[in-house]
């Protein structure tokens, strides 16, 4: 008989989260984060990126399992259920996500570098379009995109920020990326690209001093960009474990007949 794996146990600081998880402990045996096999998150989607942001920073990335005490959980599995949570970790499947990796560069010249699970958007700062030269690999596709403003999504993204822009839904495993503008107006029958993973997209800002944009990859933002690439971080693959008949690429599929 295999033995179980050791579980950590992360918790969303709100009291639905924390009297859920209090059960847990009752239940079941837990280490600290370091020590972990597994990680099991309880909250919502945005608790589960943060928990994922977290490993990526700190360069150790395990599974994670996510229990639903949020709003959406498009990232996690149902709170209640017959079986154990041991139970539910061993017969759950796994679902590989790969984020995105961005390079922005501000007016000022200073440089950062973001992962982003879901999406990278660019973002005006003020009342004014922003204006962007869009460029793929090294052919540059649109020389001045008039919009509010534009993002790159995975498929594990592609039903958030980006669906509310009437971006595509990308199937898990599909190998592609949604490129999808932001109330765009020139040009005006522009309404997205999809593009192969394998994809590097370039946003250079044109006039950034007067028409100052932003770049948000997930939950972490940068100010005040002139340039902007982004392209897959084929080397910081995530793991995510769903239970039978409620992973992230049916979910997917779902979603795309909702009216």
């Amino acid at each position: 008989m295999p033995k179980p794996a050791r579980l950590a146990l992360l918790v969303s600081p709100t009291d639905r989260a924390e009297d859920f998880a209090a059960d847990l402990r009752k239940a079941n045996q837990f280490v600290d984060l370091a020590e972990a096999e597994i990680v099991v998150v309880v909250g919502g989607d945005g608790f589960m990126l943060q928990t994922l942001h977290q490993m990526l920073d700190d360069g150790r990335v395990i599974p994670a399992y996510g229990i639903n005490l949020g709003t959406v959980g498009f990232l996690m599995n149902k709170a209640r259920s017959s079986r154990s949570l041991a139970e539910r970790i061993g017969r759950a499947r796994t679902i590989a996500v790969a984020p995105l990796a961005m390079r922005a560069i501000n007016n000022l010249g200073e440089v950062r570098n973001f992962c982003a699970i879901n999406e990278v958007s660019l973002l005006r700062e003020t009342r004014q379009t922003a204006k962007l030269e869009v460029t793929v690999n090294t052919k540059v596709r649109i020389a001045e995109l008039s919009c509010d403003g534009v993002l790159v999504a995975t498929p594990a993204g592609s039903t958030a920020y980006n669906l509310s822009a009437n971006g595509p839904i990308l199937p898990l495993g599909s190998a592609l990326l949604a490129l999808t503008p932001i109330s765009p107006f020139r040009p005006r029958r522009w309404r997205g690209a999809i593009l192969p993973d394998t994809s590097k997209i370039t946003f250079r800002v044109l006039e950034a001093v007067k028409r100052p944009v932003a770049v948000v990859a997930d939950q972490k933002e940068f100010r005040d960009v002139r340039e902007v690439s982004v392209s897959v971080a084929t080397d910081h693959r995530l793991t995510l474990l769903f239970d039978p008949g409620h992973s992230l690429d049916e979910r997917i599929v779902t979603e795309q007949f909702q009216v």
